[in-house]
């Protein structure tokens, strides 16, 4: 039983060949697409509007020159919050429950916004190490704990992703598992206990969207403190 529980984790396979990559893809496809025409449909039009105003809440911190990750920020807020949310479905797969995944999108931008500072600004970025006016026996030790926890950042970014999504589906889990095995001997208790599955799929929801709105925003305030 308790084996059954972590199953719904491991990557699917067919005929032994991962599908963590068509799983990851497929969302996109479920995207309306645009044509020539200014406006085709409401969902066309909904979709542009969204994209704006979550586009203008990402770059209003940055500078123009942050600007430039536009494109690829907001491309990251929709691939997680497509996987995030599909992800809750009955019998489906979520590859960011996957801390490889996870890590894989954090670590190479946030690398690319650490090496954007150094290149544009390399002695504002290592005086983010030192703060002004550190007394002179504490530099070694702060010096090792800021560069600390700059590293640990990436990291960080893909366990929270990663934590988060994994316990709302064990707990999704074990509550549907309860109220399946409650419906035969305490049908009240089973209604109950499908209440509270009721609450806890809205909050899983809320959860698939903060979790990747807070993904792309601590991307952005990385970058912002290397611009």
């Amino acid at each position: 039983m308790i084996l059954s529980f972590f199953d719904q984790f491991a990557s699917p396979s067919l005929l032994g060949i991962p599908l963590v990559l068509l799983a990851t893809l497929f969302p996109a496809l479920l995207l309306p697409t645009p044509d020539n025409r200014w406006i085709s449909n409401r969902l066309i039009t909904l979709q542009s509007w969204l994209l704006l105003s979550t586009t203008k809440q990402l770059m209003t911190p940055l500078n123009k020159k942050g600007h430039k990750w536009a494109l690829i920020l907001t491309s990251l807020l929709i691939l997680l919050l497509t996987i995030n949310l599909l992800g809750l479905l009955p019998y489906t797969f979520t590859p960011t429950t996957q801390l490889s995944m996870n890590m894989a999108l954090a670590f190479p931008l946030w690398l690319a916004t650490l090496l954007t500072g150094l290149r544009n600004q390399p002695s504002a970025s290592l005086a983010h190490l030192l703060p002004e006016g550190t007394p002179t026996p504490l530099i070694p030790a702060l010096i090792l704990i800021e560069t600390t926890s700059l590293l640990i950042r990436p990291l960080a970014l893909g366990v929270r992703l990663t934590a988060n999504l994994t316990a709302g589906h064990l707990l999704i889990q074990l509550i549907s598992t309860a109220t399946t095995v409650l419906s035969l001997t305490m049908p009240t208790v089973s209604l109950l206990t499908l209440s509270v599955l009721l609450l806890l799929t809205i909050l899983e929801v809320a959860v698939a969207l903060i979790q990747a709105y807070v993904f792309v925003l601590l991307l952005s305030l990385y970058l912002q403190e290397n611009i």
